[in-house]
C-alpha cells in the first residue's frame, strides 16, 4: 500500500512536522496557553525523534548486515517489504550476500572436515608446529606412535627422546631425517620429512612421522636372502660332485681285493689310507651338503597360515614339548597370558617353532644359574598390539652380540649354525610383526614378539 513507502511517509511526517510547528508559534505569540504550547512542543519533539530514527533505520540495518559478517551471525534477516521499491531491492541484496557468505562458509567447513578426515585417516603421523614448538595439528597416527592422547608443544616430547625434539626443531623445509628411538623394549626408526607454509602471517613446519623399523629390517632379510640364495647355490654346484666322486672312488677301493697279484706293487696301508681320506672327504662334503641345506630354509619359508587362535592353547602346547628338559634342569618356568581371552591371527604351528626355538635358548642360557627361571607371557602394549616374550635370568648377551645376533651365520654358542634366531625373525617378518632383545647381564634377557 502506499502509505507504507518511504517517501510518502517521510512527506506525511514533514507536513505534520511543519504544521505542529506553525501551531506551536501560534500559540506562543498569538495566545497565553502554556500548558497547550508545552505540550505542543513536546510533541514536536517526538516527530523529530521519530523522524530521525524512520530515516536512520536504513542505516541501522546496513549496520546490522556488516556487523552480521563480521561475527558470521549469518542467521539475520532482513524485511523486505513496506518501505518501497528501492528499500526491498537493497534489502534482498542484504539476504543474498548474507545466504552467499552462509554458503561459502558451510562449503568451507564441510571442506574442512573432509581434510580432518583424511590428515586422521591416513597411516603416516603428521605434526604442524610453529617456530617456538607450539603445535597447531597431530593426527591420530603420530599420537598412537608417541603414545601420547594430546600434545601442546614440541618440548614436551624431550622425555620420549630428547634427539627427536631437537630433530623437530632444527629440520628445514624440504629436508629429510632418520631419528632413532629407544621407546622402552621397543626400538623406532623415525623418518622425517618436512615442508614449511604460512597461516594468519604465522610460520607453520609440517612433518610426516613414520617408523620404517619394519621396512629397514624386511631389506636386511631380503639382502640376507639373496647372500644366502647365491652362496648355498654356488657351494651346492661345487660340493655335490665332490661328494659324488668321494663315495664313487670309495667303492671302488672296497672292492679291491686284499689277495690281488699286484699287491707288491701297491702297499694295503697305502691303500688304506687313500680309502680313509677318500671316505673324510665323502663325510665332510656330506656334512657341508647337509650345513647348506639348513640354511636354504631361510629363502623357502611357506606363506603363513593365518589362523584365529587363543594364545592361552599356544603356550600349553609348548609347555608340553617342553616339559621334558625343564624338569630335568629344574627351571622355574611360569606362563602367563593378560588377558586370558585374548587371541593371535597367525600360524599357530610357525609361532610354536618360534617359541621353541626362543625357550631351547633360554633354557640353554638359564642352565648354569642356581635357581634357573624362565617366563612366557603374552599381554597389550600401550599401541594396542600383541606381545610375546620370552624371559630367562641367564648370563645375558653382549651389547656388541645383540647388534649381530639375528643376521645370519652369526651365533655366540660353539655348536650353533646361527640360523635359530635369524629363522625365528623371518617366521616374524612374515606375519608383519617384529621380533627384539633386551639384555642386562646376569639379570635377565628378553625376547620380544610384536604382532
Amino acid at each position: 500500500m502506499i502509505y507504507k513507502h518511504f517517501r510518502f511517509s517521510c512527506t506525511i511526517r514533514i507536513l505534520l512536522l511543519a504544521a505542529t510547528m506553525f501551531f506551536f508559534f501560534y500559540l506562543i505569540f498569538r495566545t497565553s496557553l502554556y500548558a497547550v504550547t508545552s505540550i505542543t512542543g513536546l510533541f514536536i519533539l517526538i516527530q523529530i525523534v521519530s523522524l530521525i530514527l524512520y530515516v536512520e533505520k536504513t542505516n541501522r540495518d546496513l549496520r546490522r548486515f556488516l556487523e552480521a559478517i563480521k561475527f558470521e551471525d549469518f542467521s539475520q534477516t532482513f524485511t523486505i517489504s513496506g518501505l518501497g521499491t528501492s528499500f526491498s531491492e537493497l534489502k534482498q541484496a542484504f539476504n543474498d550476500v548474507l545466504q552467499k557468505f552462509y554458503q561459502t562458509r558451510a562449503e568451507k567447513e564441510e571442506h574442512y572436515r573432509y581434510l580432518q578426515t583424511v590428515v586422521q585417516h591416513i597411516g603416516i603421523g603428521l605434526i604442524s608446529y610453529q617456530q617456538n614448538g607450539k603445535v597447531e595439528l597431530i593426527n591420530n597416527a603420530a599420537k598412537k606412535l608417541l603414545r601420547i592422547p594430546r600434545l601442546q608443544n614440541i618440548h614436551s616430547l624431550e622425555s620420549f627422546s630428547k634427539e627427536w625434539v631437537d630433530s623437530l626443531l632444527q629440520i628445514r623445509p624440504s629436508q629429510k631425517g632418520l631419528v632413532k628411538v629407544e621407546d622402552n623394549d621397543e626400538v623406532l626408526h623415525l623418518a622425517l620429512y618436512a615442508t614449511e607454509f604460512r597461516l594468519r602471517q604465522q610460520k607453520y613446519t609440517m612433518v610426516s612421522v613414520q617408523n620404517i623399523q619394519s621396512e629397514l629390517e624386511e631389506k636386511e632379510m631380503e639382502a640376507w636372502q639373496n647372500l644366502i640364495r647365491v652362496l648355498t647355490h654356488e657351494i651346492m654346484n661345487s660340493v655335490t660332485p665332490i661328494a659324488s666322486l668321494a663315495s664313487t672312488a670309495n667303492d671302488l677301493l672296497m672292492q679291491i681285493p686284499e689277495d690281488r697279484e699286484d699287491s707288491k706293487k701297491t702297499p694295503l696301508t697305502a691303500i688304506d689310507d687313500v680309502s680313509s681320506a677318500v671316505q673324510t672327504i665323502e663325510r665332510r662334503s656330506q656334512g657341508l651338503l647337509r650345513f647348506v641345506d639348513s640354511y636354504r630354509k631361510l629363502t623357502r619359508l611357506p606363506k603363513p597360515n593365518f589362523q584365529i587362535f587363543p594364545i592361552s592353547e599356544l603356550f600349553e602346547r609348548v609347555q608340553q614339548l617342553m616339559q621334558s628338559q625343564i624338569s630335568e634342569r629344574g627351571i622355574d618356568f611360569q606362563t602367563r597370558v593378560d588377558p586370558e581371552s585374548l587371541e593371535l591371527t597367525a600360524d599357530p604351528e610357525m609361532i610354536e617353532q618360534v617359541l621353541i626355538n626362543l625357550l631351547m635358548n633360554a633354557i640353554q642360557a638359564s642352565a648354569r644359574k642356581h635357581k634357573p627361571r624362565i617366563r612366557l607371557t603374552a599381554s597389550m602394549d600401550d599401541r594396542g598390539r600383541t606381545v610375546i616374550r620370552v624371559t630367562d635370568n641367564g648370563p645375558g648377551i653382549t651389547d656388541e652380540a645383540m647388534e649381530k645376533i639375528f643376521i645370519p651365520f652369526f651365533t655366540t654358542k660353539k655348536e650353533g649354525s646361527g640360523i635359530g634366531l635369524s629363522l625365528a625373525r623371518q617366521i616374524i617378518r612374515l606375519h608383519r610383526g617384529s621380533i627384539s632383545v633386551q639384555s642386562k647381564p646376569h639379570v635377565e634377557t628378553v625376547f620380544t614378539l610384536r604382532f
